[in-house]
């Protein structure tokens, strides 16, 4: 996140890191509870288990490189970088899915590069991707919305089948991710991708029954939610404007372009800000103080830079979404940017 420093002292609002981590937490608890009221208790259970296992795994390390363990647990960012993975695998996908991710994410992009602040990439989206590359059908097994469901499914039902791929009554993950229509379940951004590649225009693909029976209008609505905590971030001050005015800004414009030389082929601009991880990761994933830029210009263009990585893959690419990988991407390229964006020092030519 890209938030306020505690240190300057034309700063009024000062922080801990703990503190700081807290508010994030709290501000995603709109999109949360919207992922938990249309897709079931799934995602609960992830964060609980990714949460349990990133205190774990940190604990762990931190034994094994001699340094401070509680007052490293208690700032708070293995947790949220649990949160964060958690709630960008599905629901219901198998519980090691979760547990590689989290010990990847805390133990080898974070804590290997020398902990917090030091780490180059963003720890939940390399986890993210490694996941992604390596478990694409773990990944991709996303269950329709409660209302489409072909079974009714109880805590215990997500429990089990998180833990052992079945429900209760032995239904497999597979099966609960057909809705009541028969229809294999997608993210929007999936099942536009699969149509466009299967020679479809848009509006050919908003008239179809698969698109119909996605959770279109459950992902339009979960990113209302992590917008909604994305705005308290920025009324507390906890994240500056720079990055997700300048991401969403990009979004709009790149997206509009695509769509207004061919609107059959690409996707509108409303459809790319309300659809994937857009508001999850203009306000909790690009904002990441330690892997984005540090000048306000650079910011600014490393936003705009993920901003036309994202419609370009979402466009062009083989991936349904891309947060992620433009993150990471752009992640590569903070230093060059920082170099290119610094402020010149008063008095020195260069």
């Amino acid at each position: 996140m890209a938030f306020m420093n505690s240190s300057s002292p034309h700063q009024r609002v000062r922080r801990s890191t703990s503190q700081i981590m807290l508010l994030v937490i709290l501000c995603l608890i709109p999109g949360i509870f919207l992922q938990s009221y249309f897709f079931g208790f799934g995602n609960l259970l992830q964060i609980v288990l990714a949460g349990i296992v990133a205190l774990i795994s940190e604990g762990v390390i931190l034994i094994l490189r001699q340094r401070p363990i509680i007052h490293t647990l208690k700032d708070g960012s293995a947790l949220l970088t649990a949160v964060l993975i958690a709630i960008a695998i599905p629901p219901l996908a198998p519980w090691w899915v979760v547990v590689i991710g989290t010990v990847f994410a805390v133990v080898f992009v974070k804590q290997l590069y020398g902990g917090l602040g030091q780490n180059i990439f963003n720890p939940a989206m390399a986890a993210y991707v490694l996941l992604l590359v390596s478990f694409p059908v773990q990944m991709t097994s996303w269950i329709p919305v409660q209302s489409l469901h072909p079974f009714s499914l109880t805590l215990m039902d997500q429990i089990n089948a998180l833990l052992t791929g079945f429900t209760l009554d032995g239904y497999s993950v597979k099966q609960l991710s057909i809705s009541i229509d028969g229809l294999t379940m997608a993210t929007p951004l999936d099942t536009a991708r699969n149509a466009l590649h299967a020679g479809n225009t848009i509006s050919e693909i908003f008239d179809s029954p698969e698109y119909k029976a996605s959770s279109w209008e459950a992902i339009q609505w979960v990113n209302l939610g992590f917008l909604l905590g994305g705005l308290v971030l920025l009324c507390k001050r906890v994240i500056q404007w720079y990055i997700p005015v300048s991401f969403l800004t990009g979004i709009s414009v790149f997206s509009f372009i695509a769509f207004a030389y061919n609107p059959d082929l690409n996707i509108s601009p409303l459809f790319h800000l309300f659809s994937g991880a857009t508001m999850l990761g203009a306000f909790f994933i690009l904002t990441d103080p330690v892997t984005a830029s540090t000048t306000v210009k650079g910011r600014i263009f490393y936003a705009l830079l993920i901003a036309l990585i994202v419609v370009i893959i979402r466009n062009l690419g083989g991936y349904p979404d891309a947060v992620a990988f433009a993150v990471l991407l752009g992640n590569m390229c903070v230093p060059f940017i920082d170099y290119y964006t610094q402020p010149k020092v008063y008095g020195r030519a260069n």
